[in-house]
């Protein structure tokens, strides 16, 4: 789901086969996966996707951004709710979507972004701190990145808050990355949200539509079995962590 408008399931693609290298923490009445480096003053809230905080190409994520230096932690958003399953794609509808949706709407997770801003800070010494996320959690992001002036850069991935009017007063340089052949996100709602920054953003951001690609390319399709995409995901995922270390 990475379009707030008109949500519905999009397709889990590769599973990766990863196991990650941080651990599970219970932190007030939510588990996490957190992966620190050994120093770092640095954090990154990483947001999942409908698949839920235990998806192995989520993790793999959050280890990457770990190694460049910043502690991860991807929170459970959903709190114990079950994520989307694949195999409820056979005989999903939209109303059943909705109805699973219900409860988990990537708008609504103030306080469970408020439990990861306290724990990175007085648990982890954390004294800047941005967020990512991917589909569902592309969605949240540029929620977050509405919401909060203490979130210092945010990068969405295939996510659009497109039902409000202020879906352009960003509170923090943003990044979006967008796939040309995404069947979720069509490209007219990407060049309103792009013409409304354009207009009315006073904050730093960034559009980039990578060419070819289908929805959930940077954390959902293995380059080693893509090998057409994968100069795509590369490029995707070192743009993700170059504008982190520019803002952060």
């Amino acid at each position: 789901m990475a379009n707030e408008a008109k949500p519905c399931p999009c397709d889990i693609g590769d599973k990766i086969d990863y196991k990650g290298l941080g651990e599970e923490v219970q932190i007030e009445h939510i588990k996490a996966y957190v992966v620190k480096p050994a120093v770092s003053e640095k954090a990154i809230i990483v947001i999942q996707d409908i698949y839920g905080w235990q998806l192995p190409n989520t993790r793999m994520m959050a280890d990457m951004l770990s190694a460049q230096g910043y502690i991860a932690i991807c929170p459970d958003f959903f709190v114990g709710k079950e994520p989307w399953n694949p195999s409820h794609d056979l005989k999903s509808t939209w109303t059943t979507f909705q109805q699973w949706l219900e409860d988990r709407k990537p708008t609504d997770i103030k306080k469970e972004v408020d439990v990861a801003l306290r724990y990175l800070k007085n648990k982890c010494g954390a004294k800047h701190i941005g967020v990512v996320g991917f589909c569902w959690g592309g969605v949240a992001t540029h929620y977050v990145a509405l919401q909060y002036q203490e979130i210092k850069t945010a990068v969405s991935v295939y996510g659009i808050v497109r039902d409000r009017e202020d879906t352009y007063d960003l509170k923090c340089p943003t990044f979006f990355i967008f796939a040309e052949k995404d069947e979720y996100i069509p490209l007219d709602q990407v060049t309103i949200l792009e013409k409304r920054l354009k207009e009315k953003c006073t904050a730093k951001y960034q559009m980039k539509i990578f060419p070819k690609q289908t929805h959930g390319f940077v954390h959902r399709k293995r380059e080693d079995i893509n090998p057409d995409d994968k100069p795509y995901i590369e490029e995707a995922r070192r743009d993700m962590i170059n504008w982190f270390n520019k803002y952060m």
